[in-house]
Protein backbone atom coordinates (compact mmCIF):
# COMPACT_ATOMS: atom_id res chain seq x y z
CA UNK A 1 0.00 0.00 0.00
CA UNK A 2 2.68 2.52 0.68
CA UNK A 3 3.62 1.95 -2.72
CA UNK A 4 0.44 4.64 -4.21
CA UNK A 5 2.58 7.50 -1.57
CA UNK A 6 5.07 7.51 -4.71
CA UNK A 7 2.63 7.79 -7.45
CA UNK A 8 1.86 11.63 -8.91
CA UNK A 9 -1.69 12.66 -8.73
CA UNK A 10 -1.77 13.12 -12.57
CA UNK A 11 -3.86 11.96 -15.13
CA UNK A 12 -0.79 9.89 -17.14
CA UNK A 13 -0.14 8.26 -13.83
CA UNK A 14 -4.07 6.85 -14.19
CA UNK A 15 -2.47 3.30 -15.40
CA UNK A 16 -0.12 3.12 -12.28
CA UNK A 17 -3.29 3.58 -9.78
CA UNK A 18 -5.25 1.30 -11.64
CA UNK A 19 -2.26 -1.32 -10.61
CA UNK A 20 -2.33 -0.15 -7.70
CA UNK A 21 -5.75 -0.82 -6.77
CA UNK A 22 -5.90 -4.28 -8.22
CA UNK A 23 -2.51 -5.18 -6.58
CA UNK A 24 -3.52 -3.43 -2.88
CA UNK A 25 -7.09 -4.81 -2.95
CA UNK A 26 -6.73 -8.05 -4.03
CA UNK A 27 -4.01 -8.59 -1.26
CA UNK A 28 -6.25 -6.53 1.27
CA UNK A 29 -9.17 -9.50 0.47
CA UNK A 30 -7.20 -11.59 2.48
CA UNK A 31 -7.89 -9.32 5.27
CA UNK A 32 -11.02 -9.27 4.67
CA UNK A 33 -11.09 -13.40 4.46
CA UNK A 34 -9.74 -13.42 8.15
CA UNK A 35 -12.41 -11.01 9.38
CA UNK A 36 -14.71 -13.48 7.97
CA UNK A 37 -13.38 -16.46 9.70
CA UNK A 38 -13.36 -14.48 13.05
CA UNK A 39 -17.18 -14.14 12.16
CA UNK A 40 -17.51 -17.65 12.34
CA UNK A 41 -15.60 -18.70 14.99
CA UNK A 42 -13.03 -20.10 12.83
CA UNK A 43 -10.11 -18.17 13.97
CA UNK A 44 -9.29 -18.60 17.89
CA UNK A 45 -10.24 -20.34 20.58
CA UNK A 46 -9.85 -16.53 22.60
CA UNK A 47 -13.28 -15.27 21.64
CA UNK A 48 -12.10 -11.61 23.07
CA UNK A 49 -8.91 -11.80 20.31
CA UNK A 50 -11.48 -13.03 17.86
CA UNK A 51 -13.55 -10.48 17.89
CA UNK A 52 -11.42 -8.02 18.08
CA UNK A 53 -9.40 -9.17 15.15
CA UNK A 54 -12.45 -9.39 13.23
CA UNK A 55 -14.06 -6.11 14.95
CA UNK A 56 -11.24 -4.19 13.86
CA UNK A 57 -10.08 -5.80 9.98
CA UNK A 58 -14.16 -5.09 9.03
CA UNK A 59 -13.79 -1.70 10.56
CA UNK A 60 -11.08 -1.05 8.56
CA UNK A 61 -12.89 -1.78 5.89
CA UNK A 62 -16.03 -0.32 6.28
CA UNK A 63 -17.87 -3.42 6.99
CA UNK A 64 -19.84 -3.23 10.06
CA UNK A 65 -18.35 -6.00 11.79
CA UNK A 66 -21.71 -7.94 13.84
CA UNK A 67 -24.08 -6.68 11.50
CA UNK A 68 -22.30 -8.60 8.89
CA UNK A 69 -21.75 -11.58 11.26
CA UNK A 70 -25.54 -11.74 11.71
CA UNK A 71 -26.64 -11.52 8.00
CA UNK A 72 -23.84 -13.99 6.70
CA UNK A 73 -25.29 -16.25 9.56
CA UNK A 74 -28.81 -16.84 7.63
CA UNK A 75 -26.99 -16.81 4.40
CA UNK A 76 -24.99 -19.76 5.54
CA UNK A 77 -28.34 -21.46 7.39
CA UNK A 78 -30.39 -21.00 3.91
CA UNK A 79 -27.93 -21.17 1.53
CA UNK A 80 -29.72 -21.42 -1.98
CA UNK A 81 -33.17 -21.27 -0.17
CA UNK A 82 -35.21 -18.97 -2.53
CA UNK A 83 -37.31 -17.56 0.30
CA UNK A 84 -34.99 -17.24 3.22
CA UNK A 85 -31.75 -17.00 1.10
CA UNK A 86 -29.81 -13.97 1.99
CA UNK A 87 -27.41 -13.54 -0.95
CA UNK A 88 -28.02 -14.48 -4.40
CA UNK A 89 -31.24 -14.79 -4.24
CA UNK A 90 -32.93 -15.09 -7.77
CA UNK A 91 -35.72 -13.10 -9.02
CA UNK A 92 -38.53 -16.04 -10.53
CA UNK A 93 -40.56 -16.18 -12.88
CA UNK A 94 -44.55 -15.47 -12.14
CA UNK A 95 -43.41 -15.25 -8.33
CA UNK A 96 -45.15 -14.91 -5.89
CA UNK A 97 -44.53 -11.80 -3.51
CA UNK A 98 -43.31 -12.57 0.09
CA UNK A 99 -42.68 -16.05 -0.90
CA UNK A 100 -40.56 -15.88 -4.15
CA UNK A 101 -38.71 -12.46 -5.54
CA UNK A 102 -41.42 -11.79 -8.35
CA UNK A 103 -39.97 -10.03 -11.64
CA UNK A 104 -38.36 -12.96 -13.66
CA UNK A 105 -40.64 -12.49 -16.63
CA UNK A 106 -39.65 -8.78 -16.95
CA UNK A 107 -35.74 -9.35 -16.24
CA UNK A 108 -35.57 -12.12 -19.54
CA UNK A 109 -37.50 -10.00 -21.28
CA UNK A 110 -35.14 -6.69 -20.60
CA UNK A 111 -31.86 -9.25 -21.39
CA UNK A 112 -33.98 -10.28 -24.66
CA UNK A 113 -34.00 -6.60 -25.55
CA UNK A 114 -30.19 -5.49 -24.79
CA UNK A 115 -29.02 -8.92 -26.24
CA UNK A 116 -27.31 -11.07 -23.42
CA UNK A 117 -23.61 -9.93 -24.00
CA UNK A 118 -24.65 -6.31 -23.49
CA UNK A 119 -27.34 -7.25 -20.55
CA UNK A 120 -24.25 -9.69 -19.12
CA UNK A 121 -21.91 -6.93 -18.89
CA UNK A 122 -24.49 -4.99 -17.19
CA UNK A 123 -24.75 -7.24 -14.96
CA UNK A 124 -21.18 -7.55 -14.22
CA UNK A 125 -20.83 -3.99 -13.24
CA UNK A 126 -24.08 -4.16 -10.91
CA UNK A 127 -22.83 -7.09 -8.90
CA UNK A 128 -19.28 -6.28 -8.84
CA UNK A 129 -19.09 -2.56 -8.36
CA UNK A 130 -22.68 -1.33 -7.15
CA UNK A 131 -23.43 -4.89 -5.30
CA UNK A 132 -21.44 -4.91 -1.68
CA UNK A 133 -22.72 -1.49 -0.83
CA UNK A 134 -26.45 -2.44 -2.39
CA UNK A 135 -26.21 -5.48 -0.09
CA UNK A 136 -25.27 -3.25 2.84
CA UNK A 137 -27.45 -0.42 2.10
CA UNK A 138 -31.04 -2.17 1.23
CA UNK A 139 -30.58 -5.63 1.14
CA UNK A 140 -29.90 -6.12 -2.23
CA UNK A 141 -30.33 -9.99 -3.86
CA UNK A 142 -31.95 -11.12 -0.33
CA UNK A 143 -34.75 -13.09 -0.16
CA UNK A 144 -37.99 -12.04 0.60
CA UNK A 145 -38.47 -13.12 3.86
CA UNK A 146 -36.45 -10.21 5.75
CA UNK A 147 -37.63 -7.74 3.56
CA UNK A 148 -35.37 -4.37 2.85
CA UNK A 149 -32.81 -3.95 5.59
CA UNK A 150 -29.78 -2.17 6.27
CA UNK A 151 -26.98 -3.09 7.63
CA UNK A 152 -25.81 0.34 10.08
CA UNK A 153 -29.70 1.19 10.85
CA UNK A 154 -31.43 -2.07 12.68
CA UNK A 155 -35.19 -0.74 12.30
CA UNK A 156 -37.88 1.72 10.32
CA UNK A 157 -37.65 2.73 7.91
CA UNK A 158 -35.84 -0.51 7.31
CA UNK A 159 -37.38 -4.41 8.33
CA UNK A 160 -36.56 -5.39 11.83
CA UNK A 161 -37.12 -9.03 10.45
CA UNK A 162 -33.37 -9.59 10.07
CA UNK A 163 -32.29 -8.50 13.81
CA UNK A 164 -34.04 -10.16 16.84
CA UNK A 165 -33.22 -10.46 20.16
CA UNK A 166 -29.78 -8.72 21.12
CA UNK A 167 -28.86 -7.71 16.90
CA UNK A 168 -30.00 -4.38 17.10
CA UNK A 169 -27.58 -3.03 19.89
CA UNK A 170 -24.85 -5.24 18.21
CA UNK A 171 -25.49 -3.11 14.90
CA UNK A 172 -24.69 -0.17 16.23
CA UNK A 173 -21.70 -1.64 17.58
CA UNK A 174 -20.70 -2.20 14.36
CA UNK A 175 -21.19 1.58 13.11
CA UNK A 176 -19.08 2.37 15.82
CA UNK A 177 -15.93 0.90 13.86
CA UNK A 178 -17.15 2.35 10.48
CA UNK A 179 -17.74 5.94 11.95
CA UNK A 180 -14.13 5.60 13.24
CA UNK A 181 -12.62 4.61 10.10
CA UNK A 182 -14.86 7.53 8.37
CA UNK A 183 -13.33 9.76 10.20
CA UNK A 184 -9.89 9.20 10.31
CA UNK A 185 -9.78 8.97 6.32
CA UNK A 186 -11.89 12.46 6.99
CA UNK A 187 -8.76 13.31 9.28
CA UNK A 188 -6.31 12.23 6.36
CA UNK A 189 -8.59 14.10 3.24
CA UNK A 190 -8.32 17.32 5.02
CA UNK A 191 -4.36 17.38 5.72
CA UNK A 192 -3.45 15.07 1.94
CA UNK A 193 -6.59 16.13 0.05
CA UNK A 194 -9.82 13.82 -0.68
CA UNK A 195 -8.30 13.18 -4.31
CA UNK A 196 -5.61 11.03 -2.61
CA UNK A 197 -7.62 9.57 0.11
CA UNK A 198 -9.88 8.55 -2.75
CA UNK A 199 -6.49 6.67 -4.88
CA UNK A 200 -5.39 5.12 -1.86
CA UNK A 201 -7.69 3.27 -0.09
CA UNK A 202 -11.03 4.11 -2.08
CA UNK A 203 -10.33 2.37 -5.05
CA UNK A 204 -8.28 -0.50 -3.86
CA UNK A 205 -11.49 -1.17 -1.44
CA UNK A 206 -13.49 -1.30 -4.16
CA UNK A 207 -11.23 -3.61 -5.66
CA UNK A 208 -11.73 -5.68 -2.46
CA UNK A 209 -15.34 -5.57 -2.50
CA UNK A 210 -15.67 -6.97 -6.11
CA UNK A 211 -13.51 -9.80 -5.52
CA UNK A 212 -16.17 -10.31 -2.29
CA UNK A 213 -19.29 -10.38 -4.87
CA UNK A 214 -17.48 -12.19 -7.31
CA UNK A 215 -16.29 -14.96 -4.89
CA UNK A 216 -20.02 -14.85 -3.75
CA UNK A 217 -21.91 -15.03 -7.00
CA UNK A 218 -19.35 -18.21 -8.25
CA UNK A 219 -19.69 -20.03 -5.05
CA UNK A 220 -23.70 -20.26 -5.38
CA UNK A 221 -24.50 -19.65 -8.83
CA UNK A 222 -24.47 -21.36 -12.18
CA UNK A 223 -26.37 -22.44 -15.28
CA UNK A 224 -26.86 -26.08 -14.11
CA UNK A 225 -27.30 -25.21 -10.00
CA UNK A 226 -30.81 -24.78 -8.52
CA UNK A 227 -32.36 -23.19 -6.04
CA UNK A 228 -34.90 -24.53 -3.61
CA UNK A 229 -38.50 -24.42 -2.08
CA UNK A 230 -39.20 -24.78 1.71
CA UNK A 231 -40.14 -28.25 1.57
CA UNK A 232 -37.13 -29.20 -0.26
CA UNK A 233 -34.50 -27.36 1.51
CA UNK A 234 -32.43 -29.06 4.19
CA UNK A 235 -29.50 -27.44 5.44
CA UNK A 236 -26.90 -30.13 3.88
CA UNK A 237 -28.97 -30.15 0.56
CA UNK A 238 -28.40 -26.16 0.45
CA UNK A 239 -24.57 -26.34 1.56
CA UNK A 240 -24.15 -29.36 -1.22
CA UNK A 241 -24.74 -26.79 -3.68
CA UNK A 242 -21.95 -24.70 -3.00
CA UNK A 243 -19.75 -24.61 -5.74
CA UNK A 244 -15.60 -25.28 -5.45
CA UNK A 245 -13.96 -23.54 -8.46
CA UNK A 246 -9.80 -22.92 -9.46
CA UNK A 247 -8.14 -19.95 -8.87
CA UNK A 248 -5.09 -21.07 -8.77
CA UNK A 249 -2.00 -21.12 -6.21
CA UNK A 250 -1.50 -17.49 -5.90
CA UNK A 251 -4.94 -16.33 -5.17
CA UNK A 252 -5.57 -19.02 -3.34
CA UNK A 253 -2.75 -17.92 -0.98
CA UNK A 254 -3.79 -14.60 -0.70
CA UNK A 255 -7.41 -15.21 -0.07
CA UNK A 256 -6.66 -18.27 2.29
CA UNK A 257 -9.10 -20.78 -0.49
CA UNK A 258 -11.95 -19.20 0.15
CA UNK A 259 -13.31 -20.19 -3.25
CA UNK A 260 -11.68 -23.30 -4.08
CA UNK A 261 -12.98 -24.76 -0.49
CA UNK A 262 -16.25 -23.44 -0.21
CA UNK A 263 -18.07 -26.28 0.35
CA UNK A 264 -16.06 -27.61 3.41
CA UNK A 265 -17.05 -23.94 4.49
CA UNK A 266 -21.21 -24.93 3.84
CA UNK A 267 -21.07 -27.88 5.70
CA UNK A 268 -18.57 -26.49 8.45
CA UNK A 269 -18.11 -23.14 8.81
CA UNK A 270 -15.94 -23.15 11.74
CA UNK A 271 -13.44 -25.69 9.99
CA UNK A 272 -10.13 -23.13 9.69
CA UNK A 273 -8.93 -21.69 6.35
CA UNK A 274 -5.97 -24.13 6.92
CA UNK A 275 -7.50 -27.31 6.99
CA UNK A 276 -10.14 -26.47 4.28
CA UNK A 277 -8.10 -28.71 1.71
CA UNK A 278 -7.73 -31.65 3.76
CA UNK A 279 -11.86 -31.33 4.61
CA UNK A 280 -12.48 -30.90 0.76
CA UNK A 281 -10.61 -33.73 -0.28
CA UNK A 282 -12.27 -35.75 2.22
CA UNK A 283 -15.80 -34.76 1.06
CA UNK A 284 -14.91 -35.40 -2.78
CA UNK A 285 -14.09 -38.55 -2.16
CA UNK A 286 -16.82 -39.35 0.75
CA UNK A 287 -20.01 -37.68 -1.67
CA UNK A 288 -18.42 -37.63 -5.53
CA UNK A 289 -22.12 -37.16 -6.40
CA UNK A 290 -22.71 -34.69 -4.48
CA UNK A 291 -19.71 -32.56 -4.22
CA UNK A 292 -19.91 -29.76 -6.96
CA UNK A 293 -16.10 -28.63 -8.20
CA UNK A 294 -16.18 -26.49 -11.79
CA UNK A 295 -13.22 -26.80 -13.62
CA UNK A 296 -14.00 -23.87 -16.09
CA UNK A 297 -11.36 -21.07 -15.34
CA UNK A 298 -13.08 -18.35 -13.24
CA UNK A 299 -13.20 -14.96 -15.22
CA UNK A 300 -15.05 -17.43 -18.05
CA UNK A 301 -17.62 -19.16 -15.64
CA UNK A 302 -18.31 -15.58 -14.05
CA UNK A 303 -19.13 -14.69 -17.82
CA UNK A 304 -21.21 -17.54 -18.41
CA UNK A 305 -23.05 -16.73 -14.88
CA UNK A 306 -23.82 -12.96 -15.75
CA UNK A 307 -24.84 -14.33 -19.17
CA UNK A 308 -27.25 -16.95 -18.43
CA UNK A 309 -28.34 -16.59 -14.96
CA UNK A 310 -31.27 -13.76 -15.09
CA UNK A 311 -34.16 -15.18 -13.43
CA UNK A 312 -35.26 -19.08 -12.04
CA UNK A 313 -38.48 -20.53 -12.90
CA UNK A 314 -40.24 -23.37 -11.05
CA UNK A 315 -40.75 -26.31 -13.77
CA UNK A 316 -43.52 -28.40 -11.67
CA UNK A 317 -45.34 -27.52 -8.50
CA UNK A 318 -44.43 -30.78 -7.31
CA UNK A 319 -40.70 -29.89 -7.79
CA UNK A 320 -39.31 -28.03 -5.50
CA UNK A 321 -36.48 -26.85 -7.77
CA UNK A 322 -36.18 -23.60 -9.36
CA UNK A 323 -34.09 -23.63 -12.76
CA UNK A 324 -32.00 -20.91 -14.49
CA UNK A 325 -34.32 -20.32 -17.63
CA UNK A 326 -32.37 -19.81 -21.15
CA UNK A 327 -32.64 -16.62 -22.82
Amino acid sequence: AATGLFIPMKLAALPLWIAYAAATGTAATGCWVVAHECGHGAFSDNKRIQTAVGYLLHSALLVPYFSWQRSHAVHHANTNHISQGETHVPIVVNGRAGVETPGGERELATARLFGTKLFGAIQLFLHLVIGWPAYLLWGATGGPKHGVTNHFWPSAPFSKALWPASWPKKVLQSDIGVLATLGGLALAAAKFGALKVLALYGLPLIVTNMWLVGYTWLQHTDVDVPHLSGDDFSYMRGAFLSIDRPYGKLFDWLHHKIGSTHVAHHIDCTIPHYHAREATDAIAKAFPKAYLYDPTPVHKALWRVATNCFAVKRERPDDGRYLWVPV
